[in-house]
C-alpha cells in the first residue's frame, strides 16, 4: 500500500505565508524521496485538503496521514479538520486517513522550539 502524508495549515492572502509549509514538504521530500508529500490549507490557499489528496490518490496513494501544522490543537485541528476528514472517509472508504495531533504539541518539535529561543538569548 503507497503512502502520503499531507501537510496541512490554516492559509492566508499572503502568498508568501505558505513558503514555510512548503519548505518543510520539500526537506521531507529530500530525506525520503520515495514518500509522496502535498500540502493543503484550511482557507485562503490552494489547494484545499480534497483537492491535495486527489493529487495523491491519483499517484497511488492508498493510506494518507495528516499532519496538522499548527502549534496546538484549537478549533481548525479539534473540529474542522476531523469534519474535513470524515467526508474524505465517506467519499474514499478504500482508503485508510490518519490523523497526527498538531505538530507543535509533538515532544520533538517542542524540543526543537525550545533549544532555537534559547540559541538566541543572551548568555
Amino acid at each position: 500500500m503507497s503512502h502520503g502524508i499531507v501537510l496541512f495549515a490554516h492559509g492566508s492572502r499572503d502568498a508568501a505565508w505558505h513558503a514555510p509549509i512548503e519548505a518543510v514538504a520539500a526537506r521531507m521530500r529530500a530525506l525520503a524521496p520515495g514518500v509522496r508529500v502535498a500540502c493543503a490549507y484550511l482557507e485562503l490557499t490552494e489547494p484545499g485538503l480534497p483537492a491535495a489528496v486527489q493529487a495523491l490518490l491519483a499517484d497511488g496513494v492508498r493510506a494518507v496521514t495528516v499532519w496538522p501544522m499548527f502549534l496546538g490543537a484549537g478549533r481548525h485541528a479539534r473540529e474542522d479538520l476531523p469534519c474535513l476528514l470524515d467526508a474524505l472517509r465517506a467519499r474514499h472508504p478504500n482508503v485508510t486517513f490518519a490523523l497526527q495531533p498538531a505538530i507543535g504539541e509533538h515532544p520533538d518539535v517542542l524540543d526543537t522550539m525550545a533549544r532555537t529561543a534559547l540559541g538566541g538569548a543572551p548568555r
